[in-house]
């Protein structure tokens, strides 16, 4: 792979076949993305978002494990999108693709029901209170799940923050949401649990700098804020 400046990488970005970059887009030309993703894909295989995805350290490792899924990408970040893309590319992932947008605009780009799971990995945890409703496991950000994910799909959690994994169990038990499985420390089980061994980027720095590694998977139900508001901004 060949050494790029940050310029050149957000160039890029814009011609590479496996890349839609949708920061810019305009509401009316959402309808250009929204319910065809199985045409950019080619096929009609379940697809998986990887958020907040950096270098799509999970969509590569998934990606090559299961070809006859879809998993696609989301960032802001064109630099960290580029490297993503290119190892895909140079690894022949016709089933990994990346997207760059802001996460909050998410159901603008997927019609209801076309997204079957969503993993999270070591998200932004905006420990400030001010800053809650930013924190990717949010209601606000959960409603917005709910609302093109099928209705079995499933949400994966990977991080290395104490205060934003609690503030999920929070959430979920708040929220009365199925859990599929908790692990407060991957690392410590005696055989680390399918998928959860591939490592992203900063999982790698967090484990050198000996922080333990924490993981939820829940499922969605009918999310309705409103009704909880005021228990959720008594959440932390």
């Amino acid at each position: 792979m060949s050494r790029r400046t940050k310029t050149e990488r957000y160039e890029d970005i814009l011609s590479l076949p496996n890349v839609t970059d949708l920061h810019h887009y305009r509401e009316g030309d959402f309808a250009a993305v929204r319910g065809r993703w199985k045409d950019f894909f080619g096929n009609d295989n379940p697809v998986t978002l990887e958020l907040a995805c950096g270098k799509g350290d999970y969509c590569l490792g998934l990606g090559a494990r299961y070809p006859d899924r879809n998993f696609l990408g989301l960032d802001i970040k064109g630099d960290r999108i580029w490297k993503g893309a290119m190892q895909a590319l140079d690894d022949g992932l016709t089933n990994v693709r990346f997207m760059r947008t802001r996460i909050d605009h998410i159901i603008n780009y997927f019609a209801a029901g076309e997204v079957s799971e969503i993993w999270i990995t070591f998200p932004d945890p905006y420990l400030k209170k001010s800053k809650t409703r930013k924190r990717l496991t949010h209601p606000v950000f959960l409603q917005r799940y709910r609302r093109i994910m099928q209705p079995d799909g499933l949400i994966h959690l990977k991080t290395d923050n104490d205060r934003l994994y609690e503030f999920t169990i929070n959430v979920i038990d708040l929220l009365k949401l199925p859990v599929k499985q908790r692990i407060a420390d991957i690392y410590r089980l005696d055989s680390i649990p399918k998928n959860l061994d591939i490592q992203t980027y900063y999982e790698k720095q967090h484990l050198a700098e000996g922080r333990s590694i924490k993981y939820v998977a829940f499922y969605l139900n009918d999310v309705v804020l409103q009704a909880v508001q005021d228990e959720v901004n008594e959440l932390i």
